[in-house]
């Protein structure tokens, strides 16, 4: 997959299948939309095309909202698309100036002369142009004017997927792992850098690496422990994940800690991912160190069943 940053570098190419939009968390829905125009370009001898915008259009035009999180940072989302067959990934930077483009002024300009679109898939409900003026009901009123085929994602076949992005956050609001990893399609990931903590679980027999995630906007879960598998340097581990401020310990910063089953080395400045399994239980203050030490080899145990049986009905 290519990836352009703008339409500087961008060559028009022959047979382009398209479809455009922000695509947070890449999740059973946008999944369907991926399948079809790789259908399509299959079929035409082509190449996919997706446009997506940086930073996510939210955050340029309602900056007030700074409590948007994402499901994905950008590096996640753009494997995730990798993954899922498309040729040629284009980023258009969201600006304000680039909000106030118009409907037409995008057709013309980008889907026409920067990319030479050949057809055009979007969903029943994707807007775009100064006010989101454009969308699928405009194209197919005007589509005579336009070189290139359309074709709709129906409401019927989204409303059947039942997934938005929105509902995702939602559900890893409040700690529910499963519901979002449904939705995804795949487990929910966070990806950081190990730095160095208290060192306060090694002390009880519970060593824990610190997660630091290098994006503030990366939507991060409900405050609780998780049963998790782990990345590292290509292997997989299992493992249970804390997120919380530690109140056990005093702690008065909000971390993200993660103790890896049957694992010993050095993780430091090591790049990490976690992949969230199940919730177990919310974070509670605890009336010292040997009730928290009893509690994590109850949760040592139930994350071990729960992901075991996850490890056996998968097969």
């Amino acid at each position: 997959m290519r990836i352009y940053e703008g339409l500087a570098d961008f060559s028009p190419i022959k047979n382009a299948v398209v479809t455009s939009g922000t695509f947070d968390g890449v999740h059973l829905g946008h999944q369907k939309i991926l399948r079809r125009i790789r259908s399509i370009a299959d079929e035409i001898a082509g190449e996919t095309v997706l446009i997506t915008f940086w930073p996510h259009p939210r955050l340029v035009l309602q900056p007030e909202n700074h409590q948007l999180r994402l499901l994905s940072t950008f590096e996640e989302k753009t494997a995730l698309l990798r993954n899922a067959g498309i040729d040629h990934l284009l980023t258009i930077p969201f600006t304000r100036e680039f909000s106030n483009l118009s409907s037409e002024e995008f057709i013309q300009k980008i889907l026409i002369d920067g990319i030479n679109t050949e057809k055009l898939v979007i969903g029943y409900d994707h807007r775009f142009g100064k006010n989101r003026e454009g969308g699928f009901d405009y194209l197919k009123a005007n589509l005579a004017y336009y070189p290139f085929d359309l074709e709709e994602i129906a409401r019927e076949d989204v409303d059947d997927v039942g997934v938005s992005s929105t509902k995702i956050r939602k559900a890893l609001e409040v700690g529910k792992v499963e519901v979002a990893n449904e939705y995804l399609g795949r487990d929910y990931e966070l990806n950081g850098i190990i730095i160095k903590g208290q060192q306060l679980g090694r002390s009880i027999g519970f060593p824990t690496a610190n997660i630091h995630i290098p994006h503030d906007y990366k939507l991060i879960p409900a405050d609780g422990v998780y049963a998790v598998e782990v990345r590292v340097e290509g292997l997989r581990y299992q493992g249970m994940l804390n997120i919380g401020n530690r109140p056990t310990v005093n702690g008065n910063s909000r971390t993200i800690e993660v103790n890896i089953f049957e694992f010993s080395g050095d993780l430091y400045d090591k790049r990490v991912s976690v992949y969230l399994k199940s919730y177990l239980r919310s974070e509670v203050k605890f009336e010292g160190l040997d009730s928290l030490k009893a509690q994590l080899e109850q949760d040592r145990l139930t994350a071990l069943q729960i992901l075991t049986n996850q490890l056996t009905k998968s097969k």
